[in-house]
């Protein structure tokens, strides 16, 4: 069992039915006879050098993977297994390939790179968007799913420290579902019922800590998805995050319908200087947040409130191709400036906001709402919580992020 966190990106030195992987790390943490992880693909070691190891591929896997395919040279991601005690960074991987899915195409616009995965159609049924998918090893969430494709949101690490960075369109891939939303599906069909698709989410749900749960709300963030940010102790509130850049009207009805708090969007204050948007008069809250003029885009012909409008507006804010002219003042959403030095200067939620989407690679422009409970008040330890297992949303501390970023 694997959690598709990468330890090394391996260089073969001789491909065919018995592939020879230059890898000194692995290498030393290695036996004769055990498993390793190589671009998603389970296999045992047969032996092992200073700083390399050698495997046997059977027919079957050669047929239903990609390692046949990679010439001498080429980079695989290396996976060792987890032992009892370790934890679970990423998500739960077999190396079992499920399926070889082609890159149909690469965007890297709104500050990041996304990758579209055409898979065959068998597959995609194992597939739901926010959930965990295991890409040539990598565990990484599936940001979006169309009828026969879905996307990726690679982040500066995930780039760096694995073989995704290099793919191009037509590449090939190993592909594993996840083992959580499989599990779900066959309970459910035992039953006879429909396997609901927010099983997908539970892995990533719950409290992170560490410099891998920074890498996991990051990622979560790069995706599309929600992160909640709490503060059990300056303001005792939780936000929930979406990131500004390709905000989908879909995510505001989310924090004004089920959130219901007040909600606002975190700009780095040079943003705001360029853009021409000023601080809105006054001393300002308890907490020291620096509110600035409401703006609406000025493109269009509707009033500007509508989950629409807003999403279309907190996008412009967040494209570096942004005018001031592109905004009208006052409007219906609510720029916050982040201070200068980040979270060193003011540990708030506009700060850890911004933090977060500049460790995701994209614009530092956020969307923020405190979670409320339906009765009024502010929702606040335990509660927050069951708020994040009940939909599926990781929780990371301002103090974590302040700590690891």
């Amino acid at each position: 069992m694997f959690n598709g966190r990468i330890n090394e990106v391996g260089v073969l030195l001789d491909t065919g039915r018995r592939l020879l992987v230059r890898a000194p790390k692995t290498a030393g943490s290695l036996a004769a006879g055990g498993s390793v992880c190589v671009s998603g693909t389970c296999l045992s070691a047969v032996e092992i050098g200073e700083d390399w190891f050698a495997t046997d591929m059977s027919e079957e896997t050669a047929h239903r993977s990609t390692l046949a395919e990679h010439p001498v040279g080429a980079g695989v991601n290396l996976e060792l297994p987890l032992r009892i005690g370790d934890s679970l960074d990423g998500h739960l991987v077999q190396g079992h390939t499920d399926a070889v899915g082609k890159v149909a195409a690469i965007d890297d616009s709104a500050g990041g790179r996304r990758v579209w995965i055409r898979p065959p159609r068998r597959f995609m049924g194992e597939v739901v968007a926010k959930g965990s998918v295991a890409v040539d090893g990598v565990s990484l969430t599936a940001a979006e799913v169309l009828q026969d494709r879905f996307s990726v949101a690679l982040i500066p690490i995930t780039l760096r420290e694995t073989t995704l960075g290099s793919l191009q369109v037509d590449d090939r891939v190993n592909l594993e579902s996840d083992l959580f939303v499989k599990s779900a599906r066959e309970l459910h069909a035992a039953a006879g019922l429909v396997a609901s698709r927010s099983f997908a989410a539970l892995p990533w749900a719950g409290e992170l800590r560490g410099v891998a749960g920074v890498e996991k709300t990051a990622t979560q963030l790069a995706a599309g998805g929600a992160v909640i940010i709490y503060d059990p102790d300056r303001e005792a509130e939780a936000d929930v995050v979406f990131a500004g850049a390709g905000l989908r009207p879909e995510s505001l009805v989310l924090l004004l319908t089920q959130v219901c708090g007040h909600t606002t969007v975190p700009c780095d204050r040079e943003r705001l200087d360029r853009l021409e948007i000023p601080p809105m008069p006054g001393s300002g809250d308890r907490h020291g947040t620096a509110y600035h003029l409401s703006v609406d885009l000025a493109a269009g012909a509707s009033t500007g409130v509508s989950a629409f409008d807003r999403a279309a507006t907190v996008r412009r804010l967040a494209d570096e191709r942004a005018r001031p002219e592109d905004f009208l003042r006052p409007g219906h959403v609510f720029p916050l400036a982040g201070r200068p030095s980040g979270l060193v200067e003011r540990r708030g939620h506009t700060e850890a906001s911004l933090a977060l989407c500049r460790a995701a690679g994209l614009p530092t422009v956020a969307v923020i709402c405190e979670v409320m409970a339906p009765d009024g008040h502010m929702l606040v330890g335990s509660a927050v919580e069951r708020f994040a297992l009940r939909w599926g949303i990781p929780m990371i501390s301002i103090d974590e992020l302040a700590t690891h970023l």
